[in-house]
């Protein structure tokens, strides 16, 4: 009667209130760091930004309130309409990490002999630095001693200079940084497709699907996830596209290749600005961006899911 009571009695007080109370405030208590986190360094830091936004401040002297005319000087800003214009090739370009990178891991997921070494070489860009990526891709299209500046010479006569020519030195630069975008998005569909459901697979073999539409119809759908984070981080790489400019060319040549980050910098934080104010105005202006393509991408996925 003793050792059945003792059980009884701990179970007739699993579920006082009490004890539903812990367990409400748990998963809250294990989220409240990560929350602070994210409130400190996120969102106070986006409010004042904004706030920032709406005044004329070289950083030490007392704030003078402008309203909104920073925002009316970007409209006739022609180097912001630049940077922006430079931001849409970013964004456009750069979605082609995300198709490179699904292909080369379909071609990884394979148990061949080797396969480990390929997958380390693919995977070797992803962990260099973005200093040491533009260092790589500068002397690589350096003019007198560059590789590619060399095989141009030698096939058209002429080499060319990607990074002193206004009119093609954006996309040397995007192509710099889709060599460990590439890898980055390669990663994460290695992982997904990891998580690919075999019985799928081997009904969808058993129906006679194969290729590419074994791949559209049965892999695709599983690789969400995947496409999801893949999209996301690209979308937030190419606009935030700051330190393969700033150490490939300073903007240059004549500002051709800022985008909207460097000269936000340029702005607020150069010796030539010191604008924090009209800075923090072209800070919003592409956070704003981001949150349309952002929110517009999440909308998508999020009716897909729902089947609308």
């Amino acid at each position: 009667m003793t050792d059945s009571s003792v059980p009884a009695s701990r179970n007739s007080g699993a579920f006082t209130p009490r004890r539903k109370l812990g367990r409400k405030l748990a998963p809250w208590l294990f989220l409240a760091p990560g929350m602070i986190m994210f409130l400190v360094y996120v969102i106070i830091p986006i409010g004042q930004s904004m706030w920032i936004s709406f005044f004329q401040w070289d950083g030490l002297s007392p704030k003078s309130w402008v309203g909104i005319e920073n925002y009316i000087e970007l409209l006739d800003d022609e180097a912001f309409y630049t940077s922006l214009k430079n931001n849409v090739i970013w964004l456009v370009l750069y979605m082609l990490a995300i198709p490179f990178g699904l292909f080369i891991a379909l071609f990884l997921n394979q148990t061949v002999r080797g396969i480990r070494i390929y997958k380390s070489l693919f995977f070797f860009p992803f962990v260099i630095s973005q200093v040491v990526v533009g260092l790589i891709f500068s002397w690589f299209y350096a003019p007198g001693f560059g590789l590619l500046f060399e095989l141009t010479k030698i096939f058209g006569g002429e080499g060319i200079a990607v990074l002193a020519n206004p009119h093609t030195v954006t996309y040397g630069i995007i192509v710099a940084g889709l060599w460990p975008q590439i890898a980055y998005c390669m990663i994460l569909y290695l992982t997904g497709l990891n998580a690919v459901a075999p019985d799928q697979i081997e009904a969808a073999r058993l129906d006679g699907a194969k290729g590419i539409k074994m791949l559209w119809y049965v892999v695709l759908p599983q690789l969400r996830p995947a496409t999801f984070i893949a999209v996301v981080v690209t979308v937030i790489g190419a606009l935030r596209s700051f330190d393969l400019v700033s150490i490939m060319t300073d903007g240059g040549p004549f500002g051709s290749s800022r985008v909207l980050s460097y000269y936000m910098y340029e702005q607020a934080l150069s010796e030539y600005g010191y604008r924090m104010g009209y800075g923090a105005a072209i800070a919003v202006v592409l956070f704003a961006i981001m949150m349309i393509f952002i929110s517009g991408f999440i909308w998508k996925m999020w009716r897909d899911e729902r089947g609308l």
